[in-house]
């Protein structure tokens, strides 16, 4: 019998969540069914997604979230003991899975081979936030070689690989990040601009960076960053909508977004979910690993250790302390 340690969803989100929102339990799992597996976390993931993601959900469920983990035992040959998995089971220690119950876009994998780079880029540039970047970008913007692009929550673990994909196609990147040291980190990895939008008057910055208007925003925060970026883009501008960070620990009254600019300048924007994609994961598991490996792409991760400060991390990448992918290793 393996006893596993769970976070509960205890308490319903009201703002920024709080440790009165979650609670440490154990559970004793059973033996194993035909098909099934038996998985320990080794590296946990904390998303901004997870925060609006939960309200969908009632008091007393597990904390959502993907993690890699280590078959331990099974009775499924795809995932065989001593394998690695890519999987959506929580905020848990050990887990038990028949894949075959899993909704298709959560169901889990097995991890690819990384060629010596870290497991935990499973939960980060070569799992989902990377997936993320690759086809948000690529396929919603399309961007042209001499563009601008400007892309907000920069320092994250999506803004930050998007702005390098980016330079790769050959556009002109400008990121903005909200302290001084994620700007100077997003232009040492390539961004040609980095803005501190909690310091400098972001619209005149931009203008500044900018002159010609901005052709691609890709929007990881939404509120009144986005109505700034919109204000400057080009005719027939697009705009991929991966999140509104900025609104998630608002109550629903609190959200407004101005619609104006998509008719006069003929914006096209795209909001989107990476699952969209699940059946070319590989592509971009192989391309962004091919360029981390040539040096094109560089990736930064934020290590909480043990698995007892899940809510910690969380909290902490809510309210921006992480540079890069917020990542607990169990």
């Amino acid at each position: 019998m393996v006893v596993a340690k769970k976070w509960i969803y205890a308490k319903a989100f009201s703002g920024l969540p709080t440790a009165e929102n979650f609670r440490l339990e154990e559970e004793t799992l059973g033996e194993l069914k035909d098909n099934e597996f038996l998985a320990e976390a080794i590296f946990l993931s904390v998303d901004p997604y997870m925060r609006p993601f939960m309200t969908e959900h009632p008091e007393g469920t597990v904390m959502i979230g993907g993690q890699v983990a280590k078959v331990l035992d099974s009775k499924n040959g795809k995932f065989p003991t001593g394998s690695y998995v890519v999987g959506a089971f929580g905020w848990r220690t050990h887990s038990i899975c028949n894949p075959d119950e899993v909704a298709p876009e959560w169901k889990p994998y097995p991890l690819p081979d990384f060629a010596g780079e870290p497991l935990s880029l499973g939960i980060g540039a070569l799992g989902m936030p990377g997936q993320t970047a690759y086809f948000g970008f690529l396929e919603i913007c399309k961007p042209k070689e001499g563009e601008t692009v400007v892309v907000s929550g920069a320092a994250g673990a999506v803004g930050s690989l998007v702005g390098q994909i980016a330079k790769i196609k050959g556009c002109k990147v400008i990121g903005i990040a909200g302290t001084a040291a994620k700007c100077e980190w997003i232009k040492s990895i390539g961004f040609d601009h980095a803005i501190n939008y909690k310091t400098a008057d972001l619209e005149a910055e931009l203008k500044k960076a900018a002159p010609k208007g901005i052709d691609c925003y890709f929007d990881n925060v939404g509120g009144k960053t986005a109505e700034i970026v919109r204000g400057q883009m080009n005719l027939f501008g697009r705009i991929s909508v991966c999140g509104t960070i900025s609104d998630y620990n608002c109550d629903a009254a609190q959200v407004q977004d101005p619609q104006r600019d998509y008719v006069w300048k003929q914006l096209r924007q795209e909001g989107f979910m990476v699952f969209r994609w699940n059946d070319r994961m590989l592509e971009a598991i192989q391309q962004n690993l091919k360029w981390i490996k040539e040096g094109k792409l560089k990736y930064r991760e934020t290590v909480t250790e043990g698995f007892e400060n899940m809510p910690k991390a969380f909290i902490g990448m809510l309210t921006g302390e992480n540079t890069g992918k917020a990542v607990v290793k169990v």
